[in-house]
């Protein structure tokens, strides 16, 4: 059984400022979700707040409902693929993609196989030993899916991750992030509408001030989709309009 993610009164409010605020929605199981939105409307602090990475404070009020469909705990069932490289400069390739279950201290000797099949899946396979700062930024991004991947979570929690490519390159990694999380429940945060219609089964436009979500927009066909086809272009042309709007709206 696929896991969906229910939202339920989600707030965060800091400094007095209320990001979003008793924020309602659903990650349907098995589909990948985008999230768009203007910048500094709360994609990513809502992204952090489902994978409970938000900490209360004087200053800051976090609270919320988001449970699943399934009996185990929320927080066990994600990995979360942050914007920003977090690759460890001191550790190769395979201790990267490893670095998990070693700090979990449940590394296994059969481990070392699953990540080398993994790099070889995202097409690292002759970077193994490489050091991060040897590698592209494509190549980077790839070894934070292929981390990603060997979590082997039923939930994917990713935040922009090709948001530092080329636009040739973020085409193969969406290619690439399509086949290999098949079946996951995937939250894919992005400020681009055109990767959103390519990649997501469903689309969530954030707007306001609080912030909410409009009633999410489903996709029919399988990803990834071939961007120049018409219908995705008149939609496309449908999300410009709608985050232009809610920009506006946030500068209200």
């Amino acid at each position: 059984m696929s896991t969906t993610i229910r939202i339920k009164n989600a707030c965060l409010h800091y400094g007095g400022h209320k990001i979003f605020n008793n924020l309602d929605c659903e990650i349907p199981g098995g589909h990948t979700t985008c999230l768009l939105g203007p910048s500094g409307v709360g994609k990513t602090s809502l992204l952090r707040h489902i994978a409970g990475l938000l900490t209360p404070s004087e200053s800051t009020i976090v609270t919320g409902s988001f449970y699943s469909n399934t009996k185990t705990p929320l927080k066990d069932q994600i990995s979360y693929m942050a914007q920003n490289d977090s690759s460890m400069p001191w550790l190769t390739a395979l201790e990267n993609v490893m670095l998990g279950a070693k700090l979990r201290r449940e590394s296994q000797a059969e481990d070392t196989q699953k990540a080398l099949a993994l790099l070889k899946r995202v097409g690292l396979g002759s970077a193994a030993n490489k050091y991060p700062q040897a590698l592209s930024g494509g190549m980077r991004s790839r070894l934070g899916l292929a981390r990603t991947l060997f979590e082997n979570k039923p939930i994917v929690l990713l935040d922009e991750p090709f948001a530092s490519v080329d636009a040739i390159t973020k085409i193969e990694l969406q290619t690439l992030l399509s086949d290999t999380l098949k079946g996951k429940t995937v939250l894919l945060v992005t400020h681009d509408p055109l990767e959103a219609i390519r990649m997501g089964d469903y689309v969530y436009v954030m707007s306001g001030n609080p912030a909410t979500c409009e009633e999410a927009i489903q996709l029919t066909e399988p990803p990834p989709r071939n961007p120049s086809d018409e219908k995705l272009l008149k939609l496309h042309a449908v999300l410009i309009e709608k985050l232009t709007r809610a920009k506006k709206m946030g500068a209200a």
